[in-house]
């Protein structure tokens, strides 16, 4: 996710300040992975110094000066462009579960083995998910679901995998 994106995006509603713009995140977005308040200001200082954000005022607060953010023309433009912009499909052509499979069988090691530690897994955390979509809002039911389909192939492939196997370890091996 393009962090400097979401909240160029978050700012086309009105200006924020850095914390505003922390608290929307996390709520639509960082329900599993939260953004760092430093991770908020270094993009918004980059977002400035690339002359997406102006500063449109700046209120005294308990610590240092607090700036509130509006976005620019460019910025909008710049996020225009960015949701147009299909996302490249991620083809997993690098499996690290495939290295371990592959692995195993060149050092005589039980790669059925490693396809069940896995599947296992796989299906641990999918009950995990079904059960925060069954009790989340549509947005947690979305996300999970995304997630919940990704294991599912992932299954899939565990299952060919497992059936393959013996021929595998014949094409790996020579």
């Amino acid at each position: 996710m393009s962090i400097g994106h979401t909240l160029l995006g978050l700012l086309e509603s009105g200006p924020r300040h850095g914390y505003d713009l922390k608290r929307a995140f996390d709520e639509k977005f960082g329900h599993d992975r939260p953004l760092h308040y430093g991770q908020v200001y270094s993009t918004m200082s980059r977002l400035l110094k690339n002359g997406l954000v102006e500063v449109e005022g700046v209120e005294p607060g308990d610590g240092p000066e607090r700036k509130r953010y509006a976005i620019t023309e460019a910025g909008i433009t710049d996020v225009r462009r960015w949701l147009a912009t299909p996302e490249k499909p991620e083809p997993y052509l690098q499996s690290v579960l495939y290295t371990k499979v592959v692995l195993a069988l060149l050092t005589h090691r039980n790669a059925a083995e490693i396809l069940d530690t896995q599947r296992s897994e796989h299906l641990r955390m999918m009950r995990i998910l079904t059960d925060r979509k069954r009790k989340g809002d549509l947005a947690d039911q979305l996300i999970c679901d995304h997630a919940l389909f990704h294991l599912e192939a992932d299954l899939r492939w565990l299952e060919l995998t497992a059936a393959r196997l013996d021929k595998l370890a014949q094409a790996v091996t020579r």
